[in-house]
């Protein structure tokens, strides 16, 4: 059920490993900066560079009694550096290495997320281009309305999962910044000039101002990407399961070779995959709300933000990946039943012509609501008692008397009918 290769590359990414990797680089960016400035001799900063490392295991001993993750941490390279570790984490505080490092995770958790949004897009389009003249009944409310094609459910999909990438552009870009500016965002031991060059080493830019900690409004951008993404698979999500359902049976999502849908009842296929990623989407705005709680922080800061942070980034990504590689494979595999869509597209007799009668009609002079009337007086009986809407606009002696055959053809052509959905695709031809 789950790919193990899409799990392990966002774990390893939230790994206690990486994350410590990460607080190392900025470390020694800084460091690298003081001896650029002749603040640390040549030798020493070989040495640390060589040495520089730390152990998981031993951080978390440490933790227990100092009761302090950045001093553990710095405790342990200490271990393994030595002496010329007191040229490490020289005039910073903590969070100028824990939020500059959450900065690159979140950089590369949205790389990755970014790269399967982009592969989702081109199936979209692909399989737009594919169903582009399968026609099929639109519904609004849930009722039948008029016809579409089924290629233009995937156009709309494919255009909002552009929007999404977008969104998840920006916020790659607003999270692209790290701070060295000390215990109040003040350069009090080390200036601005120092972090723009320790950070241009980490590929980020300087927050033009800062407080202890970069605004969470950045990060809360993030999880709102993340959320509005989830949000957009879902939606494709529902309308399966509903076009999945067993009266109306126009698509299904794969059900694979040995797969089982209930322990009881061996004929059912359910969507499973569909219904977990609504129940996915559903953490994933839960998270959102907590990101927006974050960003009201007392004074220059307080850590009610951190605890929450350190559940809900790691979760989050996890779920935005596994609801992207679970909808690529339900959309690439998905059934499409061509019989079943041409049958509900039947069931209600051509009454979906009602709108072109009404317009001919109108054309004709005849006022808005008598014309209403009289078509919906038909359409209800086509509905009702099963039978043709078109014979029985045929049929009655008023619409008769004001239009000719040709022109009641006319109103039911399915051509006219579908007329604009080859202007619709045409300005998808260069995508």
């Amino acid at each position: 059920m789950i790919d193990r290769y899409e799990v392990d590359e966002i774990a390893k990414i939230w790994s206690e490993e990486n994350k410590f990797k990460k607080w190392l680089d900025v470390e020694l960016a800084i460091t690298e900066v003081w001896y650029e400035w002749g603040e640390v001799p040549e030798e020493c900063l070989k040495n640390i560079k060589a040495k520089a490392n730390f152990n998981v295991d031993r951080i978390n001993e440490i933790e227990t009694k100092v009761k302090h993750d950045v001093i553990a941490f710095l405790t342990s390279v200490e271990e393994f550096v030595g002496k010329d570790s007191a040229y490490i984490h020289k005039g910073i505080t903590s969070y100028d290495i824990v939020d500059t490092a959450l900065s690159l995770l979140l950089r590369e958790s949205l790389d990755i997320i970014l790269q399967k949004t982009e592969t989702l897009k081109e199936i979209l389009l692909k399989k737009a281009f594919l169903y582009k003249d399968l026609m099929a009944i639109g519904r609004t409310h849930g009722i039948h309305a008029e016809p579409i094609t089924f290629g233009v459910k995937y156009l709309i999909w494919y255009e909002e999962i552009k929007r999404n990438l977008i969104r998840l552009q920006r916020a790659r870009e607003v999270i692209s910044v790290g701070k060295i500016s000390g215990s109040v965002g003040t350069y009090i031991h080390f200036p601005p000039e120092g972090e723009q060059r320790a950070l241009a080493k980490l590929n980020l830019t300087p927050c033009k101002v800062s407080s202890q900690i970069i605004q969470r409004d950045r990060h809360m951008e993030v999880m709102y990407a993340l959320a509005s993404l989830g949000s957009a698979i879902e939606k494709i999500s529902v309308e399966i399961r509903h076009l999945q359902r067993t009266e109306v049976l126009e698509a299904e999502e794969p059900f694979t070779s040995g797969q089982k849908g209930s322990s009881s009842m061996p004929h059912k296929r359910n969507p499973v995959r569909c219904e977990r990623i609504s129940g996915l989407a559903r953490l994933l705005r839960g998270y959102l709300s907590v990101a927006f709680e974050n960003n009201v922080l007392w004074h220059e800061r307080d850590i009610s933000h951190s605890s929450a942070e350190r559940v809900f980034f790691p979760d989050a990504f996890h779920a935005s990946a596994f609801m992207l590689k679970d909808i690529i494979n339900v959309i690439d595999n998905l059934n499409v039943y061509p019989e079943n869509i041409k049958r509900n597209l039947d069931i209600t007799n051509e009454v979906y012509f009602s709108q072109k009668v009404l317009t001919l009609l109108l054309d004709k002079g005849m006022p808005r609501q008598k014309v209403y009337e009289l078509v919906q007086k038909n359409a209800l009986e086509s509905w009702t008692e099963k039978k043709s809407f078109r014979q029985l606009i045929f049929a009655d002696p008023e619409i008769t008397g004001l239009c000719s055959q040709e022109e009641l053809e006319k109103a039911f052509s399915q051509k006219d009918l579908l007329g604009g959905i080859n202007k619709i695709f045409e300005r998808f031809n260069d995508e």
